[in-house]
């Protein structure tokens, strides 16, 4: 007999379990796959019934008797409820089981009929549970699935209790949860010693700002500002129920919140969280209000802002658990930031500004004073907008740009309208809108910019709020298509406005166009504009982008535009973006071979937009990192910088493609290839939706580099060659770019396309002679040895391999050095190059590129010699083929391609193929590269 209960729950639920618990769910269910128990455990609101649930759903149909009990708060204190709610519905079938005495008190216990109690029937209870289980399962596997152990009744905890600790080698499984707060460890403990022995115990942590960020949009909440989705995750503390509870509150709010202002906080939450704050006296509440409104309050702060008694209010707060103890004794910590959040939306408005007003005096930062002012004060007032503006200023310096954008808001929220000395509204808002993109906050600065535009009538806020419009727009540039004419418009014949939208004009040449030309002529004529109007920031960044533009393209002129751009004076908001001069001389450095320098260098310009705060130059220079350490070799510490920048920009909104792209590479070098893959391929999609041709050939080559590793020469030859179409469609001609000609032209060898991949080499190598890429010719070399192998020259490969290996070490290429001597190990074979797999392995070991160890791992341990590319087979075999086999597989053994066959010979595509898989079938080989084996084997004899 199955018992079922109601474990469906919708699909909704089910999605939201993945959201940041993947691991967790996998190692319960390989817990309970395995035959044993589960316990789940964390705050109210974590998530812990969702993955319940789901885990009852999957597991519940693998058992034959599934019992299920969830206990309530205030059923808590009835006596066997939790007991009947797991076994009354199968009584009927294991009572005739149970000895007469365990029977009865069973019977009694469970249906009321009697005085059961486990003071006289104790024994023959805990008994009568025990046999009970053990009855159902000798009929087969058991499901005890039991939620919010926290309040079942003490008499069922007790008798489960029993029963579970004494279930060992009986098919008999539980699945439990148990709130733990406040006496946490206790609890905790309390509940693992009354579950089988062995049992997993599982804690369900808070999510992640990105976490929360996805469970709002799966949820219908995903069109918040990124600050927003921020300020949610702080406010919630990354507890899944909260963050759902503030978005839906934020949902239903007919006007967002103001900037510096808390969120609103639904009743349902302020019921939850303040329950206990009745118990407070008058003037203890006002203190937490206090306390509330503070960015960081101490004891100290709050007897300045007024409070004298604030220690002893402060003792009373943390006994009701309003307030956190522990070794930062000195700071005053709400128990959750929900609290805080819940108090401050409980008070009246008065209150509020009465307890800012007080700060506004107490506080000794000033940044803080004056927004204390400023949510002190109502309706404008020049003299508190002053305040805030110097305080933004104050911020920006710090390296806060998040909250400079803030402050900026709330000085432009108090500045007159009708004008008057300094800085009118709309240039405070632009300044706001400039913060919050160095922020990573691109949907607050589009909003801010969208509004200043139905206002502004002045052509500089006009211009310089188009800009911003089109700097969010990030890669998809082309949805912006429409602003450039109205920036023109705007701009008028002012070199100053114009320089601003031709630089940005020089970007779309780039992203949307993928035309070099265009964006190299765009840039230099920006800078002419702004060196015109003597704006030096835009005549910088543009000269910057030139340069990068013409070290792409192997333009010759690209050191004498880096010089340019590098000239005195410098701004310093240029000189660290990743816009800028340092950015275009790390490229020039790491193109041209000087991986130490470049290292150096964009270290240096990491450490320095950090100081800043400029997520998106982090992003940007974390993936610079990361590639020079790939390039080193050093692939475990490229993997973890890549990550950072993706989680980074995944964050942030910013960046997304590239650093999934850049990513893969490292996975597939240091990581998982699988994983690699799939980044490759998310790259690749959003390249190719948001239109963007630059980013669309870097995706494509990590894609192809991926399938490589991953031993699909196919796919890579699908991936490279549309790189090598869209490059050559670009105006890209730098080899050193994006590097992926070496690993096509190994490919096409794997794949029988010898003739190919020779061309492939030799364009390249012509092009790597023109710029000095001396690593790009070393690959090359190491390509063209596998061509001269697979053409049956087998020592000229082995002296070219060797050649590029040493020059590859020299160089301090790492990770191609090991592939190198990977390549010359199979080369040689398993016999006499033994030692050379092993100096290959010690190699891949030492960059810590596991995906190519495990590659040479699988070459020693396959069965049979190593397949080499010239090892001499049987020439008879080819005495079997037909007339027409014989003229194809001729034509493969000089490297032609199936198109140059099917010309050569007046015959289809298709029928070449066909005529090939019959070739195959008879000589008992699977690819174009046998063929060429046989062809060698026949010129050895």
């Amino acid at each position: 007999m199955t018992v079922r209960r109601d474990f469906q729950e919708s699909a909704r639920c089910r999605s939201d379990l993945v959201i940041g618990r993947e691991e967790l769910f996998t190692g319960a269910r390989g817990q309970l796959a395995s035959g044993g128990s589960v316990l789940l455990h964390g705050p109210a609101g974590i998530g812990k019934s969702t993955v319940l649930r789901a885990l009852a759903e999957e597991y519940g149909a693998t058992a034959r008797t599934v019992l299920r009990c969830s206990a309530t708060e205030s059923e808590s204190h009835l006596p066997f409820l939790a007991l009947a709610d797991l076994l009354g519905l199968v009584l009927d079938e294991v009572s005739p089981r149970l000895p007469a005495a365990q029977r009865t008190a069973l019977e009694s216990a469970l249906t009321g009929r009697g005085e059961s109690s486990l003071q006289r029937d104790g024994l023959a209870l805990r008994l009568a549970v025990l046999s009970a289980l053990r009855a159902l399962a000798a009929d087969g596997p058991v499901l005890v699935v039991a939620d919010d152990l926290q309040w079942l009744d003490p008499a069922s905890a007790e008798l489960l209790g029993f029963a579970a600790r004494r279930l060992e080698g009986t098919p008999v499984q539980l699945l439990c949860a148990v709130r733990t707060e406040g006496q946490e460890s206790q609890e905790y403990d309390r509940q693992l010693r009354a579950c089988p022995p062995g049992t997993l115990a599982a804690r369900l942590g808070p999510l992640t700002r990105a976490q929360v960020a996805q469970l709002l949009d799966h949820r219908g909440h995903g069109g918040l500002p990124r600050s927003t989705v921020r300020e949610i995750h702080r406010t919630s503390g990354g507890n899944p129920l909260f963050a759902l509870e503030l978005g839906r509150a934020l949902a239903d709010s007919p006007t967002p919140p103001r900037p510096g202002e808390p969120l609103p906080v639904p009743t349902s939450l302020r019921a939850l969280v303040l329950s206990r704050l009745d118990m407070l006296s008058v003037e203890a509440r006002r203190t937490l209000l206090v306390a509330s409104a503070g960015a960081r309050p101490t004891p100290a702060l709050l007897r300045a802002a007024g409070r004298e008694n604030a220690e002893a209010e402060c003792a009373q707060a943390a006994e009701l658990g309003l307030l956190a103890t522990g070794p930062d004794a000195p700071a005053v910590r709400f128990a959750h930031p929900l609290i805080s959040a819940a108090l401050y939306a409980e008070a009246p408005a008065h209150e509020r500004r009465a307890a800012h007003a007080a700060l506004s005096t107490a506080a000794s930062d000033p940044i803080e004073r004056a927004r204390h002012l400023a949510l002190a004060t109502t309706g404008t007032d020049p003299e508190v907008a002053a305040r805030l503006a110097e305080a933004a200023a104050l911020a920006r310096d710090r390296g806060a740009p998040s909250v400079a954008a803030q402050l900026g808001l709330l000085a432009a929220r108090h500045t007159p309208a009708d004008g008057g000395p300094g800085p009118g509204p709309e240039e405070r808002r632009l300044a706001a809108a400039e913060d919050a993109i160095t922020a990573g906050e691109v949907d607050l600065a589009r909003d801010i910019a969208r509004e200043v535009l139905t206002r502004a009538s002045v052509p500089a806020d006009r211009v310089r709020a188009w800009i911003i419009v089109i700097d969010t727009a990030g890669h998809t540039m082309a949805e912006v298509d429409a602003v450039f004419p109205q920036a023109l418009a705007d701009a008028g014949d002012d070199p100053r406005l114009l320089a601003l939208v031709h630089y940005q004009l020089a970007w779309r040449a780039l992203i949307v166009e993928g035309d070099f030309t265009e964006a190299r002529q765009a840039a230099a004529h920006a800078a002419e504009l702004a060196a015109r109007g003597q704006d030096r920031r835009t005549e910088l960044l543009a000269l910057a982008f030139q340069a990068q533009t013409e070290t792409l393209m192997g333009h010759p002129e690209a050191p004498r535009t880096i010089k340019r751009a590098l000239r005195e004076p410098q701004d310093p908001r240029v000189a660290c973006h990743h816009n800028g001069a340092g950015s275009a001389r790390f490229r020039w450095l790491v193109m041209g071979d000087q991986l130490a320098e470049a290292r150096t260098t964009v270290t240096a310009l990491l450490r320095e937009v950090r100081r800043r705060g400029s997520v998106e130059s982090e992003v940007h220079f974390l993936r610079g990192l990361a590639e020079t350490e790939l390039r080193a070799g050093h692939c475990g510490r490229a993997l973890d910088l890549a990550r950072d920048s993706l989680r980074l920009a995944r964050d942030s909104g910013i960046g997304e493609t590239a650093s999934a792209m850049l990513t893969s590479l490292a996975e597939a070098s240091g990581g998982d290839v699988d994983r690699a893959l799939a980044l490759a391929r998310e790259a690749v999609q959003h390249a190719e939706e948001d239109g963007d041709q630059m980013y669309l050939s870097r995706a494509l080559g990590a894609l192809g580099y991926a399938q490589l590793v991953a031993g699909d020469p196919a796919g890579t030859v699908r991936s490279l060659r549309r790189v090598r179409s869209l490059e050559l469609g670009l105006g890209i001609t730098d080899p050193a770019r994006g590097r992926w000609q070496g690993d096509l032209a190994e490919a096409l060898v794997r794949t029988g396309e010898v003739a190919e991949a020779q061309d492939v080499i030799d364009v390249s190598r012509e092009h790597a002679l023109r710029l000095g890429r001396e690593s790009v010719l070393a690959v090359l070399d190491r390509s063209e040895a596998l061509v001269r192998a697979a053409r049956g020259d087998r020592e000229a490969a082995v002296a070219q391999l060797t050649s590029a290996q040493d020059r590859l070490g020299k160089l301090g290429y790492g990770l191609e050095e090991a592939r190198a001597a990977f390549a010359l190990a199979r080369l040689r074979g398993r016999g006499p190059g033994a030692a050379a797999f092993d100096e290959a392995a010690r190699m891949f070991r030492r960059c810590r590129a596991l995906p190519w160890l495990r590659q040479v791992e699988e070459a020693l341990a396959a069965p049979g010699p190593e397949p080499l590319p010239g090892r001499p087979e049987a020439p008879a075999a080819l005495e079997v083929l037909a007339a027409m086999e014989r003229q194809v597989a001729a034509l493969v053994m000089e490297g032609a391609t199936n198109r140059e066959i099917a010309a050569r010979l007046f015959i289809s595509v298709k029928t070449v193929e066909a005529t090939l898989t019959r070739v195959y079938r008879k000589l008992g080989i699977r690819s174009r590269v046998d063929i060429v084996r046989l062809a060698a084997a026949r010129r050895a004899r």
